[in-house]
């Protein structure tokens, strides 16, 4: 800025010459509008200078509100962000574990199946003990054929086979082993011994003659149920104490002669959802073994049978050697050490027993050992197929 060039002395010779100006107002107004000035001064001030100090403030705070905001959005985010990440983590762990334990639990059920031991699926000689063994013809679901069911009972006492029988069928799970409830009888069963044979009293409102099936069946399952468990050949029957017993299709029925039970041939019955088969006893029987064992080779399909000898056991000759069935097997035929092969084994063994053998002996076989069975030795027949526990 420009220095100026005018001196005090000019400066004040010049306001002298001004015009003079005075001032009519009262000293104490004057007082008063200066008083007033001064607080409005101080009046406005003051919230200026609050409003001034506000802002700046909030020029000052909030960049580093802002800052703030967006690192806990971001650190929110990123913890987020983390957190997702980890609960994948967790789930890719859980189920990289899950899929070792599926594995682990695969590789021991593969192990495990590996060592289950094969199992001999009648009873034999050697397991029997003080025991006693009973066998039940149970009618299968569609009521065409009649399915031998056994089971070991212990007989410290040494009761009749006729007082555990008795005890033991109301004991049966037929429905659950996938074949038809037929047990316990409507029936009381005696024996007499004098007569050799079974009295067989029924009560006047029983079932037993309502349909040629349901008499059939009756009188079947008391042949093979007596003939299976004892050497009666005889039963007589009352009903409500009274002789006989009345049939609709038969009449009325004092005695049943019990044939001998035996020249079958045994198959494959598969129930319904069952994985394993029962070993049934043909209707028909045969004039020989060799007979018996041909048939064996196909299906009964009408009865819902299915061969027990092909493809597990191909017999390609038998001979006979006193009590002793001698089978050879087609060559090349790769055996298996397997369930299915014991149980086409025991078909074997079960047919031999129904034409009077004690002993089966295979020739030329792959396998020396199948299951707990030495096929270098000669095997005993069973004493009664199809075992089941019963508690």
């Amino acid at each position: 800025m420009k220095k100026s060039e005018w001196s005090d002395k000019q400066l004040e010779e010049l306001l002298r010459q001004m015009p003079k100006i005075q001032d009519d107002r009262n000293p104490r107004d004057i007082y008063q509008n200066l008083t007033l000035r001064k607080t409005k001064s101080k009046q406005w001030l003051i919230p200026g200078l609050a409003t001034v100090a506000a802002l700046l403030i909030f020029f000052i705070l909030v960049p580093k509100l802002m800052v703030g905001t967006h690192y806990s959005e971001d650190q929110a985010s990123q913890e987020k962000s983390t957190e997702q990440q980890d609960m994948q983590n967790a789930e890719e762990n859980s189920t990289i574990t899950l899929k070792k334990d599926d594995t682990s639990s695969q590789a021991r059920t593969f192990s495990g199946a590996k060592k289950i031991e094969l199992i001999k699926t009648a009873i034999y000689d050697e397991e029997v003990g003080k025991g006693t063994v009973l066998t039940y013809w149970i009618p299968d679901p569609q009521v065409q054929i009649l399915v031998p069911v056994s089971t070991l009972v212990d007989n410290a006492d040494k009761k009749t086979w006729l007082t555990l029988f008795n005890e033991t069928m109301v004991k049966l799970k037929e429905q659950e082993w996938g074949l038809s409830e037929f047990y316990p009888l409507n029936a009381t069963l005696k024996l007499d011994n004098k007569n050799k044979a079974v009295l067989v009293d029924v009560p006047e409102n029983h079932q037993y003659g309502q349909g040629s099936a349901t008499e059939t069946n009756f009188m079947n399952v008391l042949q093979k149920d007596i003939s299976s468990n004892s050497n009666l050949k005889k039963v007589k029957f009352s009903t409500n104490g009274q002789p006989g017993i009345e049939l609709g299709n038969f009449g009325t029925k004092e005695e049943l002669d019990i044939p001998q039970q035996e020249k079958h041939a045994y198959f494959f019955y598969y129930p319904e959802g069952n994985e394993f088969p029962y070993l049934v006893p043909s209707i028909e029987t045969y004039k020989d073994i060799k007979t018996a064992l041909e048939a064996m080779k196909k299906d009964q399909p009408i009865l819902g049978l299915k061969s027990s000898l092909l493809p597990l056991l191909p017999i390609s000759e038998v001979s006979i050697s006193g009590k002793t069935l001698d089978v050879s097997i087609a060559e090349n035929s790769g055996l298996q050490d397997d369930q299915s092969t014991i149980n086409a084994y025991e078909s074997l063994l079960l047919t031999a027993k129904e034409f009077g053998f004690e002993k089966v002996m295979i020739e030329n076989s792959p396998l020396k050992m199948l299951g707990s069975f030495d096929l270098t030795k000669e095997n005993k027949v069973p004493l009664a197929p199809n075992v089941r526990t019963i508690q």
